[in-house]
Parts: C-alpha cells; sequence; structure tokens
C-alpha cells in the first residue's frame, strides 16, 4: 500500500511539473507572439489575440465541457487525472499570468519564441503523458470524432485539428509567418515530447544470419552476458533452413557486438534497429502497480 501511494504521489508530481512547464512556455513564448501549435492552450492564445479572452479561462472554458462530453461518449477512459491536469494547467496559467503580466515579452524573436517554447511547452507535455495523464484538448476531441468516424484515426483527427489551428492563427494575426512559425512549435512539441517520455534509454535489436550460430550465440552469452534467442528461418531462393539469432543490447553494448560477430563471420548479414523500451530480466522490470 506504501509503495502504491508513492508511485500515485510521483504521477501527480509529475503532471503538476508538466502542467508548469506547459503554462511557462505558453505566458513566456506563444502568447505574447501569438505562436498557436495547434491544441487547446494554441486555440486559446488565438482567441486571446482576436477576443482578449485570458488563456486560463479559455483553456477551461473549452476543457470541461470537452471532458464531461467525452465522459458521457467515451465513458471514464480519461478519468482523474485529465481534469486535475486541466485545472493545473489553468491554475498555473493564471500564476504566471500575474508574475510576468499579460504583456510580458521575453523576446519579439518569432522563431527563437517558437523554438524555446516548443522545447519547454514539449517537455511538459511529456512529463503530464508520462504520469499517465492528458491535459485534454485535440486528443480527446480526436477520441470523440473517432468514435462516430472510425475511418478517422485518433492521431489523424488530432493532426487535421492543429492544422486548423495553426492556419487560424496565420488568419487572425494576418501574417502567414505566424502559422509557419507556429508549425515549428507544434513540430518541436511533438519530438520532445516523445523524447521525456522515451528517455535516452533506448536499446537495439540485433538480427544475426550466420554459417555459424552456435560460436556467435556462445559468445554473446559469455562475453556480453546476453541472453539469445534462435529463431527458426529459410532462405526463399535457396531454401536452406537457417537459425536467424535475436539478441538486444543497451547502448553501450552496441560496438562491441558488432566486432564480436564479425570476428567469428566476416559474411554475417546483421540487422540492427532501434527500441525505445524493453522490459524484463537485465532491463527495466515490469512495474507492478497492484
Amino acid at each position: 500500500m506504501k509503495n502504491k501511494g508513492f508511485a500515485i504521489l510521483i504521477e501527480y508530481t509529475g503532471i503538476i511539473l508538466g502542467c508548469a512547464l506547459i503554462a511557462l512556455g505558453l505566458v513566456l513564448f506563444f502568447a505574447p507572439n501569438t505562436i498557436a501549435p495547434g491544441g487547446v492552450t494554441g486555440l486559446s492564445v488565438v482567441i486571446q489575440k482576436a477576443f482578449h479572452i485570458p488563456i486560463d479561462v479559455t483553456n477551461l472554458a473549452i476543457n470541461i465541457p470537452l471532458f464531461i462530453i467525452g465522459l458521457f461518449i467515451l465513458g471514464s477512459t480519461f478519468g482523474l487525472k485529465t481534469i486535475f491536469a486541466t485545472v493545473t494547467l489553468s491554475a498555473f496559467t493564471r500564476l504566471f499570468i500575474i508574475m510576468f503580466g499579460n504583456s510580458y515579452v521575453l523576446t519579439s524573436d518569432l522563431l527563437l519564441s517558437a523554438i524555446y517554447g516548443g522545447v519547454i511547452v514539449g517537455a511538459g507535455i511529456g512529463f503530464v503523458f508520462r504520469s499517465g495523464g492528458t491535459t485534454g484538448g485535440t486528443d480527446l476531441a480526436g477520441a470523440i470524432i473517432n468514435k462516430y468516424f472510425p475511418h478517422f484515426s485518433i492521431a489523424k483527427s488530432m493532426m487535421i485539428l492543429d492544422l486548423v489551428i495553426v492556419i487560424i492563427a496565420g488568419i487572425i494575426v494576418k501574417n502567414i509567418e505566424i502559422s509557419l512559425y507556429s508549425a515549428i512549435a507544434l513540430y518541436i512539441m511533438v519530438h520532445m515530447a516523445d523524447f521525456v517520455i522515451e528517455g535516452l534509454n533506448y536499446s537495439k535489436a540485433f538480427y544475426i544470419i550466420s554459417n555459424y550460430p552456435e560460436e556467435i550465440g556462445r559468445k554473446i552469452n559469455l562475453e556480453l552476458d546476453r541472453g539469445v534467442t534462435a529463431l527458426e528461418g529459410r532462405g526463399f531462393y535457396t531454401g536452406e533452413q537457417k537459425d536467424v539469432l535475436l539478441c538486444v543490447v543497451n547502448r553501450a553494448q552496441v560496438a562491441k557486438l558488432k566486432k564480436l560477430v564479425h570476428e567469428i563471420d566476416d559474411d554475417a548479414f546483421i540487422m540492427v534497429t532501434t527500441i525505445h523500451e524493453v522490459l524484463g530480466e537485465g532491463f527495466k522490470q515490469i512495474e507492478n502497480k497492484r
């Protein structure tokens, strides 16, 4: 019970940290320069520019009804963390507006605002997602659209909604450059969020086809202390049966594994692919939250 309570505390701390970063990027970089990189936060920036309604008010005004509609249509899929993140984001946005003021401009350079705003807001989104939360917005709207129009995937619906908001930003300001910079910010946000969620702890999976599978497998076991799985394969042209060795290693062992294989068989065929998460013995353990 103590471990479960601590895990919940860590998750909500991550959501709070993420919401603080999102709000900071909005107030310091996006809102002063009307950069609207999609989502309800981007739409809030556009509405503030057009109607002078504070972004924290718009964020709540759009997300809470959207959340209620989502509960009726989708059930309690998005849960307590979504409403917590939505309210927390608006609270931090209001706090930073009070601290810095509505007219505070850290930089008027649109490219710098798009880059730094994208990094900060993307990191915040990553922390929220990594903690099992969501700030609602286009991901929730995308899920609702997908419910009634299954041929529109959630990802595709989100992309369309985000692009519409990016275009609207340029129309409101009457400057196509705003839309272009908003698109840059959106791109950076997506990749930064992925980076925070996946981290640098990626691994590499090796598929090795060789005439000496036994020797290679044993050497990997002994020198790298990694397990090897032999998959049954057959050459389509020759019809020859061969073992395909599958081995997953961390980044530090990649070069050593390549050298090890070529020491035994210079003609070995090796395929390497990046894996962003590995669970099990020798890697990260599966979390038990029961």
